[in-house]
């Protein structure tokens, strides 16, 4: 049997791996290993998570490097700061004005002492971004995820989801004990399948969960087609827009608009942590849904409510939106740039999203090209199990408003150098790792 401090996992050693082995020892064993297993990381210099920035979170941060001990600056292109939102002047100066009002924080919980004009303000201000007649604020995009469905959905009914909605979805539909089937990613037919295979069921509600833009591909939901399906099939229709909120239609209502589908979802759950920046979720519905929510969703009643300085943020955010549509063109006008630049190398992307994965090779130790990467003051995210299986490790590029166009060249500078010291490295053509990792994109977006 295993040794607490027995860790001999090798360079291909991950998460999944850990909690296999894991789950033959005891606590305190179980840990020891995974400590070992971080310390081995550390001493390869293959550990980029956990890294500390200190600074305003911008396009350049300063980060402190654990391996020299100093700080670093570096182009972030790991952020969903897609606005530029989070060190904007204006939203300072109106934290700063909440705060002189309202003090940095509530202590209790929406439905008792943790309500305030700022949070009923905020909550209007949603309704009407979304296009509904109400909404309301959690603590978390989590909570809201987990919260909606655990209120909304039980044993009776049934939930229809595609197969990469996000985890907080998912932990939603486990706590809930609601019977649930998953749709291939972004497969029409395949649902339409679904809904027609089940809609003699006799189940009390049949849901319909998607997300507008997913998180890990930067893909969008065919939403017009799924919304003709739910009314074809009297299916309520849920979707995550965390990530095309602020991003996605005319305005940045989200990825209804963009559909020409605003106002016209059944129920749209939302984040404060992507384009605005901070930390808070939120659900808009009708009134009834609303207000339903607001007594049986666990994760909002026993939960403190978001401080006014959050609240205070997001307003001034979406004040900014309204009134300053530059920052939304700055974004599309990089995401078009960006674009551009993958094709340049070999990587066609269609995105109009902020979100760009660079799938890798089988072959290609992700862990080594993520320190080539801060090596070279480029902060991107490497995405290792369990956030996509272990064949589908990529590298996740964030774009922001704010990005110049000779960050984004200084990006795939590195993308290209970093690529090209590793195919002559292990004896391979460049060319081959490229349609490698585009093959891999093209199977799971």
């Amino acid at each position: 049997m295993l040794q607490e401090n027995d860790y001999r996992g090798g360079e291909n050693f991950d998460l999944k791996d850990v909690l296999i082995q894991g789950r033959k020892m005891k606590l305190r064993q179980r840990t020891k290993f995974f400590s070992s297993f971080l310390k081995e990381l550390m001493l390869n210099k293959q550990m980029q998570h956990l890294r500390c920035v200190s600074s305003a979170a911008d396009r350049e941060v300063e980060v402190f490097d654990n391996y020299t001990g100093e700080l670093k600056k570096m182009l972030m292109f790991g952020s969903n700061n897609y606005l530029g939102l989070a060190n904007h002047p204006k939203v300072k100066e109106y934290v700063i004005k909440v705060i002189k009002k309202y003090g940095v924080g509530i202590g209790g919980p929406p439905l008792l002492n943790g309500y305030t004009h700022l949070h009923r303000e905020l909550e209007e201000r949603l309704a009407h971004l979304k296009g509904d007649e109400d909404s309301l604020i959690f603590s978390s995009g989590y909570g809201a995820n987990v919260g909606l469905v655990t209120a909304l959905t039980g044993n009776k009914d049934l939930i229809i989801y595609d197969s990469h909605s996000h985890a907080s979805f998912y932990d939603g539909i486990k706590m809930s004990g609601t019977p649930s089937i998953y749709f291939r990613h972004n497969d029409v037919d395949h649902l339409d399948q679904l809904l027609y295979k089940t809609k003699n069921e006799n189940s009390n509600n049949i849901y319909v969960g998607l997300e507008g833009v997913y998180s890990m591909d930067g893909d969008i939901a065919p939403l017009d087609k799924i919304k003709d399906l739910c009314n074809k099939y009297n299916a309520i229709l849920i979707i995550d827009d965390a990530h095309g909120s602020g991003v996605m239609g005319k305005k940045g209502s989200g990825t209804a608009e963009h559909f020409g589908l605003h106002g016209n979802i059944d129920i749209t759950m939302g984040t404060f942590s992507k384009t605005f920046a901070v930390s808070g979720g939120f659900v808009t519905a009708s009134k009834e849904v609303i207000n339903y929510l607001r007594f049986f969703a666990r994760s909002y009643m026993f939960s403190a409510s978001i401080p006014p300085t959050i609240v205070a943020s997001v307003l001034a955010g979406m004040e900014i939106m309204d009134n300053e549509p530059q920052y939304l063109i700055a974004l599309r006008e990089n995401i078009n740039y960006t674009a551009n630049k993958m094709r340049e190398i070999g990587l066609p992307h269609n995105s109009i999203t902020p979100i760009f994965p660079i799938n890798v090779p089988e072959e290609m130790n992700i862990r080594e090209v993520s320190l080539k990467f801060h090596n070279k003051g480029i902060f991107v995210n490497s995405i290792e199990y369990p956030a996509v299986p272990k064949s589908q490790e990529r590298f996740r590029i964030s774009i922001m408003a704010t990005h110049t166009k000779e960050d984004i060249d200084r990006l795939f500078s590195a993308f290209e150098e970093i690529w090209d010291e590793y195919s002559i490295n292990h004896n391979s053509v460049k060319g081959n790792f490229l349609i490698s990792a585009n093959k891999k994109s093209a199977m799971i977006n």
